[in-house]
C-alpha cells in the first residue's frame, strides 16, 4: 500500500509540474513549434536518469523513493501523449520542417538527458 501511495503523490507532483513548466515555457514565445513539451520531457529524462542513478547505481534512495520519484513523478511530469498529439497537429497543419525536427529532436535530446542524468549521479 505505501508503493500505490508514493506512486499516486509523485504522478499529482509531477502533473502540476508539467503543467506549471509547459505553461510557462509556452508563454515566452508565439511560435507553433511545442517548446513546453519538449522542455518537460527533457527536463523529464534527466531527472530520470538522475534518479535511477541514484537509486540503481549508488544505491542512495529506497525502493519507494525510486517508485515515487521515478514511476510517480517523472510518469506524470513527462508526456508522450502530449507528444503525439502535438506531433499530429504538426502533421495536420503542414509544419513539416518542424515535425521533423520536433520528432528527431525529442527523442535524441531525451535519450542523451537520461544518460546525462545518469552519468550526473555516478558522479556524485
Amino acid at each position: 500500500m505505501k508503493e500505490l501511495i508514493a506512486v499516486f503523490i509523485g504522478s499529482g507532483l509531477g502533473g502540476l509540474s508539467r503543467f506549471a513548466l509547459g505553461k510557462w515555457i509556452n508563454s515566452l514565445h508565439n511560435h507553433h513549434f511545442p517548446f513546453g513539451t519538449l522542455v518537460v520531457n527533457f527536463v523529464a529524462c534527466l531527472f530520470l536518469g538522475f534518479v535511477i542513478g541514484l537509486a540503481d547505481h549508488k544505491q542512495i534512495l529506497s525502493p519507494t523513493a525510486r517508485l515515487f520519484l521515478a514511476v510517480g513523478f517523472c510518469g506524470g511530469f513527462s508526456t508522450f501523449s502530449a507528444f503525439s498529439s502535438e506531433t499530429l497537429t504538426l502533421l495536420q497543419q503542414g509544419h513539416n520542417i518542424s515535425l521533423v525536427l520536433y520528432i528527431f529532436g525529442s527523442i535524441i535530446l531525451c535519450v542523451a538527458a537520461t544518460f546525462g542524468g545518469l552519468l550526473i549521479a555516478d558522479r556524485i
